[in-house]
């Protein structure tokens, strides 16, 4: 079993008894910690849902529907064509936010996919190769000449409403993270929180991403990223 298998059986039971599971987090320090912080955050969400529930909550039901009843037949019409209105007005704004989350705050989508998953994949050191990057980007078309560092962590991901390549590299003693979505970015852009910086740059259709500290160069990282991606050959 491979460290990407061992995390995803965790992740789909914190609590599994299995043996290949069970001996490959007997194999090291961070596999134990990894379980341990995985079981952890089980045990938090489980007593987030654990809600005591008030003995006189099915009569607050009943008589907050009855009272919805009564004022139904005693509310003019007029307010239907209000929420029609509102509901039509919210659409559209809905589908503009989706349309600027795809193309305006793609770096945004980036930092805050890099903050959700960092804690599950530090420390992690899967050394995959350029035959496996591109292995993974066969489904975009895409596929890498070269890579200017150290692949520590590759899988697909979800970003916003699209599916990427989510990687880890080392270069020069640091590690990013790096996003190829099958979307174009409108121009070269970047976004900063005061602790992480996102740079995008488009290719050949598509985005390539770099999450990185705010305080590193992560431009330069990001166009070898860019010049290396090309469409895959068939």
């Amino acid at each position: 079993m491979d460290d990407l298998e061992f995390r995803r059986r965790l992740l789909a039971d914190p609590h599994t008894t299995d043996p290949d599971v069970q001996a490959h987090k007997s194999a090291s320090a961070s596999h134990q910690q990894y379980a341990d912080d995985i079981a952890d955050l089980d045990s938090k969400i489980d007593q987030a849902l654990r809600v005591d529930v008030p003995e006189d909550l099915a009569d607050k039901i009943v008589f907050a529907q009855t009272s919805h009843v009564a004022a139904q037949t005693k509310r003019p019409r007029w307010h239907l064509a209000i929420a029609a209105s509102i509901a039509f007005v919210f659409g559209i704004a809905l589908g503009q936010f989706n349309w600027g989350l795809g193309s305006v705050d793609i770096n945004r989508v980036a930092l805050a996919h890099y903050y959700h998953e960092h804690a599950f994949i530090e420390g992690v050191n899967e050394n995959a190769s350029i035959q496996q990057v591109n292995a993974k980007l066969r489904p975009f078309g895409k596929a890498f000449t070269q890579l200017p560092g150290q692949v520590t962590y590759i899988n697909h991901c979800s970003f916003g409403d699209q599916h990427a390549l989510h990687m880890v590299m080392e270069a020069d003693g640091q590690a990013y993270t790096v996003f190829v979505v099958p979307m174009s970015s409108q121009s070269p852009a970047q976004q900063r929180d005061g602790n992480m910086m996102s740079v995008s740059l488009p290719a050949h259709n598509a985005s390539v991403i770099v999450v990185g500290e705010a305080n590193e160069t992560l431009s330069p990282l990001a166009q070898q990223l860019q010049s290396h991606l090309h469409p895959q050959a068939i």
